[in-house]
């Protein structure tokens, strides 16, 4: 009799464990409500509630705020995500899940504001911000809906990502975990829209042609897609020409955009846009999210962990980066990106190892967290997560590298005083940032190959020769070139690339579509870190300066966080370029108006980077001492 109660026991674990989780269980299971949530203005949100008809216990609540739509719209329609994301654990758990439009997007009444700037002195009912928003939407949720355990999640990826960081603001007590996850925080020095104050054009104009357009009252009806007059995503960008006639083909409806076009430098419009303003005394338990290839806010998830520690250093703080595309963790299984292999499924490891973990502590009461490090890390060419102390890790020794002649990097400084290589910039032949002829811009552009890159004669192309140990980066790089420019202004790409052996091949395919083994990886230049500078903005991004024609300049700048180990056997290259089209727009490259010219302004500028014992042009290389 007891085997028999036993292996009723092990059957019902098992059944348990391997029910399928789709459209139907959720219907099975949960019961969906449809509400409106008034804020303390009196301006009513559009709220999709999802909770367990399980009544056996009190269940937490996992929220995500968006401006993409909560949709299906309609108490008996599911939202699929539930259950073709990982998040169908959770739904075992018997969580209750939260979807609200914000403020004046879709079925939320109000207006709609971009990275609403946040405000620490609320004083009136009429003083709102996403933080109140958020505290107004969570106390709304605890009083109301039943059988709640009075804990309350907040996550979300991209703008979602920017709501989370705003609900760790709101103050409420039952916030009790958050995780920003690829988080839009800056929006002038690194994240999707302007990296180092140089406009990314590709992105803005696609995201805006569309997600800009006016909603005059709330709405199921999503915008109008911007017909392209070409599937040549180089080609369009080109022959559109200067920026003042991409305003032309958006029109005057378009708000946020004509704000961008009028704020050309980073002013009190742009500063109170930080995300990172009023990142004091958090209470939450936050986890930042984000990915190393993320092509649109890999900035924003390094320098919000970055801000909360320094701002609010009692807060419990956590940071994890893999090796993903924008949202990669919740898609696909992360085990590689293009032609370049992650050895394991990177995706499932941060969802059944830190999220759901992170979450059912806080939320629950259930498992432990002592096995979440201040840091979870992957470095991408050894392929393994490593669990720090601390970001940037102890050990780290910032390490100048040098250009020097014949297309050299050493870690010797140049010896000759007359070292220096040249190019023009020609906008009218930009340097493309992938060499496919392609219809969108893609996210495996992170780890493409840029051969093509190091065949062109406006792009300096500098490497080491064969590493004879493994070399670890694990920070922030940060460039300092010393040019001179024939015009008053141009841009600077530093890419820092991992080129495979001769000989290199995986032994395996990655999927049927030709990745992996079928592409050519003999020799293979791995993009790993890249980023554009304004020159105007080298000494400030609120006063830009105009360059002396053909005088000495120093231009610094950091890039992105990067954390990579170029294995022995490797070369580590450094590419130079004025132009990364059409990922971020054209340079005049003269001290104009760039928002406002018009395409014959565009003129050619020859470029100089000197490299020599007086003029030493360096990357300073985050190495990771073992």
């Amino acid at each position: 009799m007891k085997n028999l109660i036993l292996l009723i026991i092990i059957c019902s674990h098992f059944i348990l464990s391997a029910q399928i989780i789709n459209e139907q269980w959720v219907k099975d299971n949960y019961t969906k409500k449809e509400c409106t949530i008034v804020m303390r203005d009196g301006v009513k949100l559009f709220t999709s509630v999802y909770a367990p008809k399980d009544t056996k216990e009190k269940h937490p609540f996992l929220l995500m705020r968006t401006p993409y739509s909560c949709s299906p719209y309609g108490e008996d329609k599911i939202q699929p995500r539930l259950y073709e994301f990982h998040w169908k654990e959770f739904l075992k758990e018997g969580y209750i899940f939260v979807f609200q439009d914000v403020r004046g997007r879709w079925m939320s009444e109000g207006t709609f504001m971009d990275v609403r700037p946040f405000n620490p002195n609320k004083k009136k009912k009429t003083d709102i911000d996403e933080a109140s928003d958020t505290y107004d939407a969570v106390d709304w949720l605890v009083k109301n809906i039943p059988n709640n355990n009075g804990n309350v999640g907040v996550f979300g990826t991209s703008y979602p990502g920017f709501y989370s960081t705003m609900a760790a603001l709101s103050g409420h007590p039952s916030i009790k975990a958050v995780s920003p996850q690829a988080p839009v925080t800056e929006w002038f020095k690194g994240d999707d829209f302007h990296h180092n104050g140089a406009f990314m054009l590709n992105d803005a104009f696609n995201f805006y042609s569309g997600f800009g357009q006016p909603r005059p009252k709330p709405t199921i009806i999503g915008p109008k897609e911007f017909t392209y007059y070409t599937k040549d995503n180089y080609k369009f960008y080109l022959e559109t020409g200067a920026l003042s006639n991409f305003s032309k083909l958006m029109g005057d409806s378009i708000l946020f955009w004509k704000e961008l076009m009028n704020h050309p430098n980073y002013d009190a419009w742009w500063q109170e846009r930080d995300a990172r303003v009023g990142c004091k005394n958090i209470k939450p338990a936050m986890l930042t999210v984000g990915g190393l290839f993320d092509a649109e806010d890999c900035y924003g998830a390094w320098r919000l962990y970055e801000a909360i520690e320094k701002q609010s250093p009692a807060t419990n703080n956590k940071i994890v980066m893999g090796p993903w595309f924008h949202g990669g963790w919740s898609k696909g299984d992360g085990s590689y990106l293009g032609n370049a292999r992650f050895g394991s499924k990177t995706s499932k490891y941060f969802q059944e190892n830190i999220e759901f973990p992170f979450f059912n502590y806080y939320l629950k009461g259930k498992g432990s967290v002592d096995q979440l490090a201040e840091a979870t890390i992957f470095f991408t060419g050894e392929n393994a997560w490593k669990n720090l102390d601390s970001w940037p890790p102890k050990g780290v020794v910032l390490t100048p590298i040098y250009f020097n002649n014949h297309n050299q990097l050493s870690f010797d400084k140049p010896k000759t005083d007359t070292g220096y290589s040249f190019y023009m910039s020609d906008p009218s032949k930009p340097v493309p940032y992938t060499e496919d002829v392609l219809t969108n811009r893609t996210r495996e552009y992170m780890t493409d190959d840029q051969r093509f890159a190091s065949r062109r004669t406006d792009v300096l192309t500098f490497k080491t020769t064969v590493l004879e140990n493994d070399l670890t980066l694990a920070g922030t790089l940060s460039a300092d070139l010393k040019v001179a420019i024939s015009t008053t202004d141009a841009d600077f790409v530093v890419k820092i690339i991992d080129v495979f052996p001769d000989g290199f091949e995986y032994d395996t395919l990655v999927d049927g579509k030709g990745n992996g083994k079928l592409y050519l990886m003999d020799g293979y230049e791995m993009l790993v870190r890249g980023e554009i500078m304004r020159g105007r903005y080298r000494n400030s991004f609120e006063k830009p300066e105009a360059f002396e024609p053909n005088k000495l300049t120093t231009v610094k700048f950091d890039l992105p966080d990067i954390a990579h180990t170029f294995k022995k056997g490797h070369r580590l290259m450094i590419q130079v370029q004025s132009s990364w089209f059409p990922l971020a727009d054209r340079n005049p490259q003269q001290f104009i108006d760039i928002y406002h010219c018009t395409d014959k302004d565009f003129i050619k500028s020859d470029i100089t980077l000197y490299h020599n014992a007086n003029n030493a042009s360096i990357v300073i290389l985050p190495i990771l001492k073992r």
